[in-house]
């Protein structure tokens, strides 16, 4: 029997729990490689209580390459700013990852190596002979740049320095890559466009249609309840909230005073929660919850009123899922192919997005429309397995490129 092709994938984060986009993208297309084309190592830093994750590791890969993960404090990230990378990849640096990935390599020789995030380039060989591959979530630069537009004084230079950094340290970081591999169309495009890069391969996002099965409505009269879920420490998710707070609700509340708002993540940031208290709106705010499910089956309406961010938002797949309509920014619903009107409602100003908010919470039939259209959508096209036989292609084609001497870079 001839052997498999190795694939090592090397992520600068541990995967689990699976709490954030990145993490739930990586670990289903992983979970969905394992017993296919590849034999699959994932090498990552990992906490020391990593055994309860155990099965969720083995689940995702054949081996488990790790180092001592550590989150770098306050101090270490101010003192990053004067770094000539971006903050986020030189707080990823790690001698011990360093060296327990060249060890991986030089062992078990992979015939393809997969960067998780232009991040994870900082933990690389100078040197390997297998194909290389990034695997990129985010058009990274973008984000910092939105952050930029979105914050005014200091804040703003020292985004816009990160920006600059970011561009350049992505740049780089993908042209050492063959293939690059977006999360959408939309990023490959603006990948090529931005850096000149040769190939740049989409797939889609996915959704684990199983896990986010459909569940009926709230049994209550009259739909008075809006979800978001996202993790509440992430900026863009901050400023999301904080654009639905001051701008976006008003609003609302003025044609549904009933209204109410459920924010569903973990570390929600004590200035919003003390704004809602102290304008005496009717939110909540959960903090970090085992299962977001029984949450936004709470909800009537599912919004993603999102102005910074990158790549695409699992959370609008997670909600259409289980049946819930949609209100999105284009930022929020950004790179994901549905159809405006007909799987979800788009709004991108505070009136327009409080009025589709207030529409749908108003029309039962509207409400069941939308959802049912998505759920279909869903279903025709963006399981995870789906996304994974996508990701397994391109890498097969590295790695038969690789073979013939086209791609193994320095």
């Amino acid at each position: 029997m001839t052997a498999r092709p190795r694939l090592l994938f090397i992520s600068p984060r541990f995967l689990f729990p699976m709490d954030e986009g990145g993490k739930i993208r990586t670990a289903n297309i992983l979970r969905n490689l394992k017993g296919g084309a590849f034999e699959v190592a994932l090498a990552s830093p990992a906490p020391p209580g990593v055994a309860p994750f155990a099965a969720d590791i083995d689940a995702v890969c054949d081996r488990f390459v790790c180092w001592p993960a550590r989150r770098a404090s306050t101090r270490e990230r101010i003192l990053a700013l004067a770094a000539t990378i971006p903050v986020s990849a030189a707080t990823d640096r790690s001698a011990t990852g360093q060296a327990a990935i060249s060890r991986a390599v030089a062992e078990w020789r992979p015939d393809v190596i997969v960067a998780d995030f232009p991040h994870a380039t900082v933990l690389l060989p100078e040197r390997t002979e297998a194909a290389l591959a990034m695997f990129t979530h985010n058009v990274e630069a973008e984000i910092y740049e939105r952050h930029a537009r979105q914050t005014g004084g200091v804040r703003s230079l020292v985004w816009r320095d990160q920006a600059r950094k970011m561009r350049r340290f992505e740049r780089e970081a993908l042209r050492r890559c063959d293939p690059v591999i977006a999360v959408s169309a939309r990023d490959a495009d603006a990948l090529k466009r931005r850096y000149g890069l040769a190939r740049v391969e989409p797939i889609d996002t996915g959704v684990d249609l199983e896990f986010f099965r459909l569940m009926p409505p709230p049994a209550r009269e009259r739909a008075d309840t809006v979800v978001f879920t996202g993790v509440m420490d992430s900026p863009a998710n901050i400023d999301g909230i904080a654009f639905l707070m001051d701008d976006i609700w008003p609003l609302v509340a003025r044609a549904r005073p009933d209204a109410r708002a459920l924010v569903v993540g973990r570390n929600p940031a004590a200035s919003l929660i003390a704004t809602a208290r102290n304008r005496g709106l009717p939110w909540s705010f959960t903090g970090s919850v085992a299962d977001i499910r029984p949450h936004v089956a709470e909800g009537d309406v599912s919004v993603i009123p999102l102005r910074i961010g990158s790549g695409t938002r699992i959370k609008a797949f997670e909600a259409m899922a289980m049946g819930r309509p949609v209100v999105a920014t284009g930022v929020g619903i950004e790179g994901l192919d549905i159809e405006p009107g007909r799987h979800f409602l788009q709004a991108d100003d505070p009136a327009s997005f409080a009025g589709a908010v207030v529409r749908l919470l108003g029309d039962a039939a509207l409400r069941q429309r939308i959802a049912g259209a998505a759920r279909t959508r869903l279903e025709e096209r963006f399981s995870w397995a789906t996304v994974a036989r996508q990701f397994e292609a391109i890498c097969r084609r590295a790695d038969r490129r690789g073979r013939e001497g086209e791609c193994r870079l320095p």
